[in-house]
């Protein structure tokens, strides 16, 4: 199985590379995308970007994926969106997504994660997806809700700006798996 662009009504769903070094300091330096990433300080040089790019271009197969969200009227660059820790054996992935702020509000995520949601089923064989929510993130948590996304339970980090780091749990149940197109 290997990871490709993905097309919705609206959008481009490009996998990330080297020429997205620009848009992914730009997105990874905003704290408020970062206030509610499971661990992560923003960025504060191109490097970080560089390390974000490599790791999401390792060669496949990968456990791990990264889109860029891309709306084709403008060719605009929105925010990303992808999968972490795919575990083949349990037939699970983690799912993580950001928006820039001026892009919210628009169905652009949702759109975006239903067409990840349907890759997962189909071509990854997918059963469970699974997301980490900070608890204050209340967007991302109606949306995940919307998508059909339950509340399963909670984690907690080591300390992160400190102070304790907890997290909701939510999983989905894919309706379909297989390898059809």
């Amino acid at each position: 199985m290997f990871f490709k662009n993905i097309e919705t009504d609206r959008l481009l769903l490009k996998k990330i590379d080297a020429g997205d070094r620009e848009f992914i300091f730009s997105q990874f330096s905003d704290e408020d995308i970062n206030r509610y990433l499971y661990d992560a300080e923003p960025l504060t040089d191109i490097g970080g970007a560089d390390e974000i790019i490599a790791f999401y271009s390792q060669p496949e197969p990968r456990r791990q994926q990264r889109w860029i969200l891309q709306r084709k009227e403008d060719g605009a660059k929105m925010g990303t969106c992808g999968f972490h820790n795919w575990n083949t054996a349990e037939a699970s992935v983690e799912i993580g997504y950001d928006l820039k702020k001026e892009f919210r509000g628009k169905g652009y995520m949702q759109e975006a994660l239903q067409a990840l949601i349907d890759f997962a089923g189909h071509s990854m064989s997918v059963r469970e997806i699974r997301a980490c929510i900070y608890p204050q993130n209340s967007k991302s948590i109606l949306l995940a809700e919307k998508l059909g996304f339950v509340l399963t339970g909670q984690t907690r980090t080591e300390i992160f700006r400190d102070e304790e780091y907890v997290h909701h749990l939510y999983s989905l149940l894919t309706r379909k798996t297989g390898n059809s197109p």
